[in-house]
């Protein structure tokens, strides 16, 4: 008997193992494939009330590839010139240094410098190519995890709450709970603050002349859409307006958009008035959020700035059954008699 136990144990570990070992490439589009799909479940509930749930499921899958496939190709499109661009700017800025009347020893550093720069920014614009095959996948797995989270939500839900443990279901509920209104505040503050970046980016181009007025409306769109995507998020489109300014050699605009974009766009935002908004939808404190955004992207990437504000919540959850058992522990001790000692004997 203890010897089947130990194979069974050893199996599930290696199934465990390898079964993690398959998902984990792609934690990152199922993640965000499920917080999307919540979302959206708010508009998928109405309209599976009038054409079906998988009916739903479907429309606003093709809804999400239509705009996030187009707005995709052409940004990709757009990253590729501004690559190309930047790097044959890097080996022009160089080979004209070196032309210039410098001491022998300034020019020697300035060609090993640049003999190590270049081939560095060569192989990342390579490596970033060849990873748009990956990154593809990514996204049919995220549109995937999209439909089925949003046409099997009731079941998934139901599933959830069956498998509590009828012992502890209290704190299991208050766990789901707790959740829920983490998530949805961080999802609420995502949606208005990306909405807040896409106008703050239209401004931007509008105070620096990037562009005219209608492809800076079209600037601040395409900031809200890629505030969505991990990959390139919202501040790729002022790091395209300040190397486009810098390729032309109008330094200082390239310099006031990127301060502008930093600061006002993307990630400084993210990092200062998210927490706040979370903070005041869930009752946290400012400084717990902005520990768990801080770190959870520093240890999970994009991800993180919604794992780590989830987890660090349920953590206080837990510290409070923790305490309130405890408490009950020791008023369950001082309320019980203490064990009444041996009845004196009558002298004589």
């Amino acid at each position: 008997m203890r010897a089947e136990l130990i194979v069974w144990t050893v199996a599930v570990l290696i199934i465990t193992y390898l079964a993690w070992e398959t998902v984990s490439p792609l934690i990152t589009p199922i993640f965000f494939g499920v917080v999307l799909a919540y979302a959206a479940y708010p508009i998928h509930r109405r309209l599976s009330n009038r054409i079906g749930e998988k009916e739903s499921a479907v429309a606003l899958s093709v809804g999400i590839v239509g705009i996030g496939g187009a707005v995709t190709v052409e940004l990709l499109l757009i990253s590729f010139k501004v690559a190309a661009s930047f790097y044959n700017s890097i080996v022009e800025f160089f080979d004209w240094l070196t032309s210039q009347p410098l001491p022998v020893e300034v020019l020697g550093f300035i060609e090993r410098f640049s003999g190590q720069l270049v081939p560095r920014v060569s192989e990342y614009v390579s490596n970033w190519t060849f990873s748009l095959p990956l990154y593809t996948l990514q996204l049919i797995v995220f549109l995937f995890t999209f439909y089925y989270s949003l046409a099997y939500a009731e079941e998934i839900s139901k599933q959830i709450y069956l498998s509590l443990p009828s012992k502890n279901r209290e704190l299991g509920e208050r766990i789901l709970e707790s959740l829920n209104k983490t998530l949805g505040a961080l999802v609420r503050a995502w949606l208005v603050l990306n909405i807040i970046k896409g106008v703050l980016m239209t401004i931007g181009f509008i105070l620096f002349r990037v562009s005219d007025i209608y492809t800076a409306i079209v600037a601040g769109f395409l900031t809200f859409i890629f505030s969505f995507i991990p990959l390139f998020e919202g501040w790729i489109i002022w790091l395209i307006a300040a190397a486009y300014f810098a390729m032309n050699g109008s330094y200082l605009h390239a310099a006031g958009i990127a301060l502008y974009g930093f600061f006002l766009v993307s990630p400084m935002p993210d990092y200062t008035i998210r927490p706040m908004m979370v903070a005041r939808d869930t009752d946290l404190d400012e400084t717990l959020v902005f520990i768990g955004m801080v770190g959870g992207t520093w240890a999970m990437g994009v991800k993180g700035l919604i794992i780590g504000p989830i987890v660090l919540n349920l953590l206080l959850v837990l510290l409070k059954e923790w305490k309130r058992v405890t408490k009950s522990e020791e008023l369950s001790h001082r309320r019980s008699p203490s064990p009444a000692g041996p009845a004196p004997r009558p002298e004589g």
